[in-house]
């Protein structure tokens, strides 16, 4: 019988705890731009409410407070939807599934090449 190999061992825990650790920060960062898309929603949905009030007392007087109150709502709408496109879509997400078809891609295409040389 010959004894387990530590250091082969040690190696596969270092990178299952360093996987671990990975993976917690993932979920950690998803938590947090969970949250984020979840408050914007709600300051949107806010915001939507308190410009439809606006709108009919604007209509019947032309205060300048009301329209610098408006002018505000337009402008964190519009961040507010810019936070949201840009949470929802980040360049993270398509790092991983870009890389596995440019291994895949490239792996099938040598593949393809010594089939094609194997045939002839």
């Amino acid at each position: 019988m010959q004894p387990p190999e530590s250091s082969s061992t040690d190696v596969t825990n270092a990178d299952i705890e360093g996987s671990i650790a990975e993976v917690e920060q993932t979920l950690v960062a998803l938590k947090q731009r969970y949250a984020q898309i979840e408050s914007d929603r709600q300051r949107k949905a806010e915001l939507k409410y308190r410009l439809e009030e606006i709108r009919p007392q604007l209509s019947n007087n032309k205060l300048p407070a009301l329209q610098a109150e408006l002018k505000e709502i337009k402008t964190q709408l519009e961040t507010i939807e810019v936070s949201l496109e840009s949470q929802l879509f980040t360049i993270d997400v398509f790092k991983e599934p870009f890389w596995q078809a440019v291994r895949f891609g490239g792996l099938g295409i040598v593949v393809g090449w010594i089939l094609k040389s194997c045939a002839s």
